[in-house]
């Protein structure tokens, strides 16, 4: 049901392939060539940089895109690196370098992931910037259909398949 005439814009779901590296080459991931990636344009369902740089292609259109961290996950701040007593955490976690965790703040009861960057007998260094804080990131990408989004995935924020299943 794709329209030749549709460009991406607000309210348009966007089927596209991408390569996603970072600045040094490192490849992060990728869609499969029978699962492209699926989003609603101006639903802020994908980095703000990316989402901009896509605005008025076309079906079949392919460009590379550099988005600075500003426009993807951010600076890295360094407030958000902090040392906590190792006795603060159960003794069953898993410890090592880059290790993911949840944090729950005793006060708020929010919780935020964070991962590991240092550890030793005392302490324990968690880092809550996002991995690719302060990377500048690069796509690849290539419009693979589009499609005016229907009014159930305009309410509910998101593509439903073709069957409709959530």
């Amino acid at each position: 049901m794709s329209d030749k005439y549709i460009t991406v814009a607000n309210d348009i779901v966007v089927s596209m392939a991408y390569i996603f590296r970072i600045e040094d080459g490192q490849l992060i991931d990728q869609s499969e060539d029978d699962a492209p990636l699926e989003y609603i344009q101006g639903a802020r369902q994908i980095i703000p940089g990316l989402e901009k740089a896509l605005v008025g292609l076309n079906i079949g259109d392919e460009k590379d895109v550099e988005v600075k961290p500003a426009e993807g996950y951010g600076e890295r701040d360094p407030d958000d690196v902090v040392e906590i007593p190792r006795g603060n955490l159960p003794e069953s976690i898993d410890l090592s370098v880059g290790a993911p965790l949840k944090v729950k703040d005793s006060e708020s009861g929010e919780s935020f992931s964070a991962y590991i960057v240092d550890s030793n007998t005392e302490t324990v260094t968690l880092d809550f910037n996002h991995p690719l804080a302060g990377r500048t990131l690069n796509f690849h990408v290539k419009i693979i259909d589009l499609r005016q989004a229907t009014e159930e995935e305009l309410n509910h924020r998101h593509v439903h398949s073709e069957d409709h299943a959530h």
